[in-house]
């Protein structure tokens, strides 16, 4: 169960095939998305701050699409103020791959905690969002269906108390052409200093092509808005990854 270096795009292949979360991704995922995602210690690191600022006692705390439990984890080592309550909240992750909520669930047990937690094997789209305080959607929202997209942020917004948080972070496209491609280069550069080859930075693009869709920050916030949410802020960008900050 332990993780292993990402080498899955190393050797050429013939044809790419599409990018899916299953046994070998979940073996290298911690490596592939550290070495993937610039900013991404800092982003676990807030999500935990932002968590235990917005948590609300007897509530439910979300990740959704929480893959092996990062953020997760983020969230539940910091309602640590909440242990001494019996109105806990409880931390409930959610992810549709097998392999992912298998280590995920591994990784929880490794932890211990006071603080209830559950982890789902579900589709997010179809689990029920109840009494939330906390919904962290961390480079999630990108591989679902542009068209399904306003419907989940509004599910989320409506069963969600008032004062409530949400963490939304993705990987985004630009409107101006120069932009785009000043902060795209940018992106392969660090996927080279952290040792990926071309190939595997080109083979990879390929698998991701029309599964993960971005989009630009402003079409996240207006999104985000009709949702429902009050506020709506950019609060974290590296290149072409952020995070946004939404509350109710």
């Amino acid at each position: 169960m332990s993780d292993s270096k990402d080498r899955i795009y190393q050797d050429a292949k013939g044809a790419v095939g599409a990018f899916e979360f299953d046994e070998r991704v979940a073996h290298v995922f911690t490596d592939m998305i550290n070495r993937s995602v610039p900013g991404y210690a800092m982003m676990l690191e807030m999500i935990g701050v932002i968590s235990r600022r917005y948590a609300q006692a007897g509530t439910h705390c979300y990740d959704l699409g929480c893959s092996l439990g990062a953020s997760t984890l983020a969230i539940r080592s910091n309602l640590e103020h909440f242990n001494a309550s019996e109105d806990k909240p409880k931390v409930i992750g959610v992810d549709n791959s097998a392999a992912m909520v298998e280590r995920c669930r591994v990784n929880m047990e490794r932890m211990p905690s006071a603080i209830p937690t559950e982890i789902l094997c579900q589709d997010i789209q179809s689990t029920p969002i109840e009494n939330a305080s906390i919904a962290v959607m961390n480079f999630t929202l990108q591989f679902i269906p542009l068209a399904q997209r306003e419907d989940l942020l509004h599910r989320i917004a409506v069963n969600m108390k008032s004062g409530g948080a949400m963490v939304l972070s993705e990987k985004i496209e630009f409107a101006y052409a120069d932009k785009q491609h000043t902060l795209f280069d940018l992106h392969h550069d660090f996927k080279r200093a952290r040792g990926y080859s071309d190939l595997e930075i080109a083979q990879k693009r390929s698998a991701l092509e029309n599964v993960l869709v971005p989009e630009t920050i402003e079409a996240h916030i207006e999104r985000l808005q009709r949702a429902g949410f009050s506020q709506a802020y950019l609060w974290f960008q590296c290149f072409n990854f952020v995070s946004f900050l939404a509350i109710k």
